[in-house]
């Protein structure tokens, strides 16, 4: 089985010389196998080991057995351990959580505070990933669930991804390797649990090789995902403009393309992801709007916007005494000019107003705001929240539509200056 790991490891690039790596322990097969294992490779590896155990206050008195036995095994290899008791019951009641869920975030969350920056090793099997796959087929994965569980994610490595859990039992046996057993897992209480005992099974009856063949529709459902993510960030790259996306650019794109650029767009802005709130968003890129709870997704004049909720309006307005910089979010405005003419003591530094009107520099024509900003497409529920810098009603630069001819003559002629950094607006 050591070759098998050494396998791995080569292939996803797990382990390099001087690694730190963290051992998740729980003290039952899986992470004892994968203790001795990367013991066992330490020399190899020139590997900096130290493990990790959390006691998630569920069990009781095996609980407290589990966490003796890893105490001991650790100090027989000389390895470090950081132990962490947490009370599971009571966390996933205050969060509203199922234990399962509440157990594996704290879980994580604590590996990575132990690991201090170093690699994080789990000892998912093949065995795992055939059951998670499983699992994620039941709640209609999309490719991502399809490709079940990384080998590799930031950090964290899973040596032991390629074998079973047969193997595992096996290398124990073969080493002499004393474990301990969670009564847990001996119950169908939890969802894994019922398709270990109940699901699996019957499938290894039709193909006693269905864990290596479920790890190899992973494995190719992994590099259909990662090709298919390439495409989806290239094609929101060419969606995006200056207030959003264009729905033309999205509709004319393979629904399949489509469908993963709506789902990664909800992610992006903290929306809801599933399957139907794709396919409302997939609707709305004819027009409308959909509310996702803490987001809002429109589609105006060809351009999707995903937002939070629009809040109330607020006037802003700031005198202009030559230099200025005002911020918005992520978006900096920054200006400066000459005002030793009396004539510019007027200038403000405001939002826009009933009557505002902008004369467009490079045609002579002046139209109200309202109009000259439904011309350049920038959608209605940001323009409350433009800057623009104004002479009474006569605008002289506006977010989004840069120098009026007004504007340009300042500019000529009395060093008007305006930069916008970051944001979505540019002048």
């Amino acid at each position: 089985m050591i070759d098998a790991v050494r396998q791995t490891v080569g292939r996803y690039d797990m382990l390099q010389s001087g690694d730190s790596v963290t051992v998740a322990l729980s003290g039952g097969a899986d992470s004892v196998a994968l203790l001795h294992v990367l013991y066992s490779l330490k020399e190899e590896y020139n590997l900096n080991l130290s493990a990790a155990h959390l006691n998630h206050g569920i069990r009781g008195e095996e609980a407290k057995r589990d966490e003796e036995f890893c105490k001991i095994l650790c100090e027989n290899y000389n390895i470090p351990l950081i132990i962490k008791h947490a009370d599971i019951p009571k966390l996933s009641a205050e969060r509203g959580i199922s234990e399962e869920l509440c157990g594996r975030q704290e879980r994580y969350a604590f590996f990575e505070e132990a690991a201090n920056g170093g690699k994080i090793a789990t000892a998912h099997t093949a065995s795992d990933n055939a059951e998670t796959l499983i699992f994620n087929l039941t709640r209609g994965a999309t490719l991502k669930g399809a490709a079940g569980i990384p080998p590799v994610r930031g950090r964290l490595i899973r040596p032991l991804i390629g074998c079973t859990r047969e193997d595992i039992e096996k290398y124990c046996r073969d080493n002499r390797l004393d474990y301990m057993t969670d009564s847990t897992n001996l119950t169908d209480e939890y969802t894994r649990n019922k398709l270990r005992h109940r699901v699996i099974p019957v499938l290894k009856e039709l193909n006693p090789g269905f864990e290596q063949a479920a790890a190899r529709f992973c494995e190719n459902a992994a590099a259909a995902r990662d090709y298919i993510k390439r495409q989806t960030d290239e094609l929101i790259a060419r969606a995006k403009t200056d207030y959003g996306y264009s729905a033309e650019v999205l509709k004319n794109a393979d629904p399949a393309l489509r469908d993963e650029a709506l789902y990664e767009l909800c992610k992006r802005f903290g929306a809801d992801a599933e399957y139907r709130h794709i396919r409302l968003l997939d609707a709305v890129l004819d027009g409308g709007a959909v509310d996702f709870g803490t987001c809002t997704a429109m589609c105006r004049q060809g351009i999707l916007r995903i937002s939070e909720k629009n809040t109330e309006k607020q006037d802003m307005e700031i005198p202009f005494d030559g230099k200025i910089s005002v911020k918005r979010g992520d978006t900096i405005i920054t200006a400066s000019i000459d005002i030793s003419d009396k004539e510019l003591k007027s200038l403000v530094f405001r939002s826009r107003k009933s009557g505002d009107r902008f004369t467009f520099a490079g045609r002579g024509v002046t139209k109200p705001l309202r109009k000259a900003l439904n011309e350049q497409k920038i959608p209605c529920e940001l323009r409350d929240g433009l800057w623009l810098l104004a002479d009474g009603q006569r605008v002289l630069w506006c977010e989004g539509l840069g120098y009026s001819l007004d504007g340009e003559e300042l500019r000529n002629k009395n060093g008007l200056t305006i930069n916008v950094e970051r944001g979505y607006c540019y002048a």
